[in-house]
């Protein structure tokens, strides 16, 4: 899982959770943990449905996350997505093994490799493709992703379509308090430190590697729900140690600060426990999530499809991939 690492975790700059005023600070409690189930994606590639079984207004404002492996590809076996649209809502495709070709019928994509993050704000419609470059489908290899669903506000449903490419070493990165956590900020604010990513729904999101046996706090925005999925490892989530591991997702509570350690010892293939933060500012508004479309009615939703059906989202570009 190599995503972005540095050699001296030491050097980076430490995350503080206690005010200086001697305010008391509050642990976030769980009041969910869920397993992910397993199933297949595009083309078939295997993923983890990180978000099943949790009510909507637990996630608020977010909609749908995919763990995208984590597979050894044989030779011939990696697979992607054909062109397909979406509407109403933004994806955020986080590699952190393997590769990745994105393509849009707005002009964006590229390649995304180790650590990168392309984030697509779909707004009013758009068409894209992700697929694995060719040499990985002759070679085969590693993969591991993950890609998330953002919800917008109704006000910016049908805003125009945008693409960022966050490259890997733009990632913001800090230290635990006492180093025993590298924390790689790619969207919003921990502790006073933003990251790249510009978000249209006020976001965190972070990916988090915890030494075993290390304990971890974070300063979370009083104002946004907050969720903590296992991408491997093993460990315990808030104040009253509730046991989590690879494919668990955790909701916490109101509160201050977040909080989890690594188990001493570690029974998967790394020496850490890998896991990805996320929280927002919930949007509190319908949300009807059908196929490629996130609206606010069942109404927009048909709207969406005969839009679709009619071109009005978008054109594939002559010579795209995938065609």
């Amino acid at each position: 899982m190599p995503a972005v690492n540095v050699e001296d975790i030491l050097s980076l700059p430490k995350i503080l959770v206690e005010p200086n005023s001697g305010e008391q600070f509050a642990s976030r409690p769980v009041e969910l943990v869920t397993s992910a189930p397993s199933g297949l994606e595009g083309e078939g590639f295997p993923v983890r449905r990180a978000f099943a079984g949790v009510p909507m207004s637990a996630l608020d404002p977010f909609v749908h996350m995919d763990q995208m492996g984590e597979v050894n590809y044989a030779p011939g076996e990696p697979k992607g997505t054909p062109w397909h649209p979406h509407r109403g809502f933004e994806t955020v495709t986080y590699i952190i093994d393997g590769i990745f070709i994105h393509q849009d019928s707005n002009g964006g994509g590229g390649r995304i490799t180790n650590g990168d993050t392309q984030w697509m704000t779909a707004g009013g419609g758009i068409l894209h493709i992700e697929t694995p470059p060719e040499e990985l489908v002759v070679s085969g290899g590693l993969f591991h992703g993950i890609q998330l669903w953002v919800n917008l506000p109704s006000s910016l449903k049908m805003a125009p379509a945008r693409y960022q490419d966050i490259r890997a070493d733009s990632v913001k990165l800090l230290a635990s308090s006492d180093g025993g956590a590298l924390v790689r900020v790619i969207a919003g604010d921990i502790g006073g430190h933003s990251g790249p990513g510009i978000t249209h729904t006020p976001i965190t999101m972070a990916h988090v590697s915890v030494q075993k046996g290390a304990q971890v706090k974070i300063p979370w925005n009083k104002d946004f729900n907050s969720l903590i999925y296992v991408l491997e490892g093993e460990g315990d989530i808030g104040s009253t140690n509730v046991a989590v591991k690879t494919g668990n997702l955790g909701v916490f509570g109101e509160g201050d600060f977040l909080e989890f350690k690594a188990n001493a010892k570690q029974n998967g293939p790394l020496e850490t426990l890998e896991v990805l933060l996320l929280g927002g500012a919930p949007i509190r508004e319908p949300v009807v999530a059908y196929g490629p479309f996130v609206m606010n009615t069942r109404e927009e939703i048909q709207k969406a499809f005969s839009d679709f059906e009619a071109g009005r989202l978008g054109t594939i570009p002559a010579g795209a991939i995938g065609t």
